[in-house]
């Protein structure tokens, strides 16, 4: 129900002398640069990857098997678990390509993943280091060892790139 006042024209005269020399203001609108959650979440993303590095040590070097395949098990990890991988019992949800990456590449690229895998509940990852130069081959096992959310790691199956990759086995937050 809208009821329409109808002024008359003595009103109408009154009302135009009223707002004489009156001028419409420009509107003019702020707009505050607010960062998209895209934005947030690479910035956690990068600040998690620089937390994560701390773990790895060039110096550090955990007594690891020589003989055989590589493969390493936290003392509080049944050595059934680096059975399992390296059985191939355990499927890989995520993987990670090192191939032509630097140490210091690979090395953030490495702390992201386990990251990752802990934000997605993913259990068990490969990481294809390839064999190259052997370097990657020989540093990762390293990196790993030191890392507290590994659990456990064994040279993968042949399905998921042989002596060229590693399975990693990672402990999931409660």
């Amino acid at each position: 129900m809208s009821k329409k006042t109808i002024l008359d024209d003595q009103e109408l005269d009154l009302f135009r002398e009223a707002i004489k020399g009156v001028r419409p203001i420009k509107q003019d609108t702020i707009r505050l640069h607010v960062p998209a959650i895209k934005q947030k979440a690479q910035i956690r993303e990068i600040r998690e990857t620089q937390q994560a590095l701390h773990y790895f040590s060039d110096e550090y070097e955990p007594l690891l098997s020589q003989e055989g395949p590589v493969r390493y098990h936290r003392a509080d990890v049944s050595a059934y678990e680096v059975k399992k991988l390296r059985r191939g019992d355990y499927i890989p949800d995520m993987m990670l390509d090192l191939h032509g990456l630097t140490q210091q590449q690979a090395k953030s690229e490495l702390g992201a993943l386990i990251e990752a895998c802990r934000r997605q509940h993913v259990r068990c990852a490969c990481v294809m280091h390839g064999h190259g130069k052997n370097i990657l081959k020989q540093r990762i096992p390293l990196w790993l060892a030191q890392h507290p959310d590994v659990m456990a790691f064994h040279q993968a199956p042949k399905l998921w790139g042989g002596d060229a990759a590693i399975l990693v086995l990672i402990e999931q937050p409660i």
